[in-house]
C-alpha cells in the first residue's frame, strides 16, 4: 500500500539558516532595542513597501490586529458586507469593531464574493465591503470598485492568501482603500506572526501608527483609545531575513503546482481551484474541490483516507463563518441565503504545499487521489 513513512504536513513555514538567524539576533542583542520601531521594523517596513508595491505600508504584530485596527482607522460604522468563506478572523475583526457583517455568497470558480450578490444586500447602515482573495484568487476588483463608488462605500481587501499577487501587473494591494497582509509561519512568506496594511490614503499612516502603538502620540499625550499590535525586532529581523529567499520559494512551489496540475487535471470528480501559474496568484495554497458524484469518495472520505497514508491536509475553511453560533439571528447568515457558500464548504480540500515538499512526494499523493476515482 502506498504510503509516506514521515508525516507530511499541509505546509511548512520557509525558514532561513539559522546562522543567519542567529546573525540577526546578535545584531538586535547588541543594539539594546527589541520593539517600538526599532532598526529591524523601520527595514523591514520599507523593503516590504517595495516589494509589495504599495502607497503606504504599516506593520502589526499579526495580521488579524492589523485588519482589527485598519476597520478602526477608517471610521466604520453600521454593517459591512463581507464572505461566509473565510478564515475567522476576517470576521471577527468587524465583531469586535461593533459591526454587523452581511453574509455575501460565493462564486463557484474562484470561491470569491460573487459580485453579482453584493448590489441587493446594500443599505442605509451598509459603509464597506469587504472581500477576501481566497487561496490567492484575486476577486473582481473592477466590479467591486464599481459597486462601492456608486455607493460610496469603502472597500478593506482581506489579502491574507495574496503575497506578492498582481493583476494585469499592478500590485494586489493597490486595489481599495486598504489590504491586510498577513505574515503567520504558514504563510508564503512569514515573520513568525505578523502583518501589514497597504493603502493609498497617507493620512491614515499617523493614526494607525497611534491605533497599534496604545493611542500614544507623545510622551505625555494620548490621543486615541488604541491597542498593543506593534511588530518587535527579533520578528523583523527574521522577516528581513525570510524575504531573501521567498523568490525562490515561489520558484519551487510554481514547479510542485505544475506536478499537482499534471498529476491531476484528468482525475474525474477533482477540480483544481487554484490553477493559475503566473503572478496572478500568490503560490499560497494548492486547494482542489471533490465532486462526490463524480468522484466515488466526498471530500471527508478522501481527507482521512489520506489521513492514513501520512498526507495531512486541510477543509479549508470548514465551518463557514456564517455558521458560527453568534450569527442565528444575523438573517445574511442563514443557509438559505448562502447556497453556493454551503455546498462548497463539503467540497474543499487543501493539499500540501511547500517549496522543500519535493516533485516525488507531489507525484505519490497525486497517485494516492487516483486511485480513489470510481
Amino acid at each position: 500500500m502506498d504510503c509516506f513513512n514521515e508525516p507530511i504536513q499541509v505546509t511548512r513555514p520557509l525558514l532561513p539558516e539559522i546562522s543567519k538567524i542567529n546573525d540577526k539576533i546578535k545584531e538586535i542583542w547588541d543594539s539594546k532595542w527589541l520593539t517600538n520601531n526599532g532598526k529591524q521594523h523601520i527595514e523591514l517596513q520599507e523593503r516590504l513597501k517595495e516589494y509589495l508595491g504599495a502607497e503606504n505600508l504599516v506593520l502589526f504584530v499579526n495580521g488579524t490586529l492589523a485588519l482589527l485596527l485598519g476597520i478602526k482607522a477608517l471610521g466604520l460604522t453600521g454593517e459591512v458586507i463581507t464572505t461566509p468563506f473565510t478564515f475567522p478572523a476576517t470576521v471577527t475583526a468587524l465583531d469586535w469593531n461593533g459591526l454587523k457583517p452581511v453574509f455575501c455568497d460565493i462564486g463557484k470558480d474562484t470561491l470569491n464574493i460573487d459580485v453579482n450578490k453584493i448590489e441587493p444586500l446594500i443599505n442605509e447602515k451598509t459603509t464597506a465591503i469587504m472581500p477576501v482573495h481566497v487561496f490567492g484568487n484575486p476577486c473582481d476588483v473592477d466590479g467591486i470598485k464599481k459597486i462601492a463608488d456608486k455607493y460610496r462605500l469603502k472597500v478593506i481587501y482581506d489579502g491574507a492568501h495574496s503575497f506578492g499577487s498582481r493583476i494585469e501587473g499592478i500590485p494586489i494591494g493597490r486595489f481599495g482603500d486598504m489590504t491586510m497582509f498577513s505574515f503567520h509561519a504558514t504563510k508564503l512568506f512569514n515573520t513568525v506572526e505578523g502583518g501589514a496594511l497597504s493603502f493609498e490614503d497617507g493620512s491614515l499612516i499617523e493614526k494607525l501608527n497611534m491605533l497599534k502603538n496604545f493611542g500614544i502620540n507623545g510622551p505625555e499625550e494620548v490621543l486615541l483609545s488604541g491597542l498593543n499590535a506593534k511588530m518587535n525586532e527579533v520578528q523583523a529581523g527574521i522577516g528581513l531575513e525570510v524575504l531573501k529567499i521567498v523568490d525562490e520559494e515561489r520558484r519551487r512551489r510554481k514547479m510542485i503546482k505544475e506536478a499537482y496540475i499534471s498529476g491531476l487535471q484528468d482525475v474525474r470528480g477533482i477540480r483544481i481551484i487554484t490553477p493559475s501559474l503566473d503572478d496572478s496568484n500568490s503560490f499560497q495554497y494548492f486547494s482542489i474541490e471533490v465532486d462526490k458524484e463524480l468522484y466515488g469518495r466526498s471530500r471527508d472520505e478522501l481527507f482521512i483516507e489520506l489521513g492514513r497514508r501520512n498526507v495531512f491536509c486541510r477543509k479549508y475553511f470548514y465551518p463557514l463563518c456564517s455558521n458560527f453560533s453568534w450569527y442565528e439571528d444575523n438573517a445574511s447568515a442563514r443557509r438559505e441565503n448562502l447556497p453556493q457558500a454551503n455546498i462548497i464548504v463539503d467540497k474543499v480540500l487543501t493539499l500540501p504545499f511547500y517549496g522543500e515538499l519535493g516533485i516525488d512526494s507531489v507525484d505519490l499523493i497525486c497517485r494516492l487521489i487516483s486511485q480513489k476515482e470510481k
